[in-house]
């Protein structure tokens, strides 16, 4: 406990040298650089602007109170880590997690690392260091990688080596983007798993995909069942009416019906065992989303 109140002590003195505009640091050359460039520096939450190239779209809120509480009884163990954007300014690398959860209990400051970096620099750093991250979904990985790919310009094996997979395993993820989109926010929401994306990759009709994917959730297939469907489709033992999947029921395709005339598009469900679902509400473009969402909102 002794050396987590040094550590944060340290911090404090730090960020007094980050207060003086005569003595702005703006790269690793500058006066004092070597004394903030990848030291614990405590910064006002309110000086760190968010990541726009933060690959996790979602955030739990029954995670993050967890997380605020864990904070309050123990503090931030792990620093997040920052770039510094101008006097007085910095913007989130890693952490944003961190950030929202300190906000959460009103704390005004957080331990942080700060880096200068670019625009680019600073996207690579995000995204491998969210990759390597535990509690990602597979889709969020996936497009983690992609952009790696198109944007940072980076090869699979280049790849392999920043964010220590194999080229196998990143090609692996990669091909759960061929999904149709329904089954891939199925699996972020953790209706299906990694393992039966996987086996739904090799149907090349994104129509059977469907099929087999409701069929996944009616009957609860395991990952081994779900091979076994894909091979007996491919191998022509199912016919296209075997592999149909069961109605869904009654209320749920009234509600259907009642929503596709209410908002005048198409819309399709997925249901469970359990009860649970997944409504998908199709659009032909921006306007006619901003069409639909004005309906929804009243």
């Amino acid at each position: 406990m002794a050396k987590a109140t040094k550590k944060q002590a340290l911090g404090r003195g730090l960020s007094a040298l980050l207060k003086d505009p005569t003595n702005d640091i703006n790269s690793v050359k500058d006066k004092n650089a070597d004394k903030i460039v990848g030291n614990v520096v405590d910064l006002p939450l309110d000086d760190i602007e968010m990541n726009p190239f933060q690959p996790r779209t979602s955030f739990n809120e029954e995670q993050l109170r967890e997380l605020a509480s864990s904070i309050k009884e123990l503090g931030v163990i792990q620093p997040i880590t920052v770039r510094k954007k101008g006097f007085g300014k910095f913007e989130l690398v890693s952490g944003e997690r961190r950030c929202r959860a300190s906000k959460l209990l009103g704390l005004r400051t957080i331990p942080a690392y700060v880096r200068i970096a670019n625009d680019q620099e600073s996207l690579e750093m995000a995204l491998v260091e969210n990759i390597q991250r535990q509690d990602l979904d597979p889709i969020e990985i996936a497009l983690s990688y992609q952009r790696l790919i198109e944007e940072i310009d980076l090869t699979q094996e280049q790849m392999s080596d920043r964010v220590g997979k194999s080229r196998s395993a990143i090609a692996n993820y990669l091909r759960l983007l061929k999904l149709d989109p329904i089954i891939q926010t199925g699996m972020r929401d953790n209706f299906i798993s990694m393992g039966h994306g996987r086996a739904l990759i090799s149907v090349e009709s994104l129509e059977d995909q469907l099929d087999i994917y409701q069929k996944i959730l009616s009957d609860n297939l395991s990952v081994r069942d779900t091979e076994a469907l894909v091979k007996g489709l491919k191998g022509g033992q199912l016919s296209r009416k075997q592999n149909k999947t069961k109605s869904l029921p009654a209320h749920v395709e009234k509600s259907i019906s009642y929503l596709s005339d209410a908002l005048n598009t198409k819309v399709t469900a997925t249901t469970t065992k359990s009860g649970k679902g997944k409504l998908t509400i199709a659009f032909t473009s921006k306007d006619d989303l901003e069409r639909i969402t004005k309906i929804i909102n009243g």
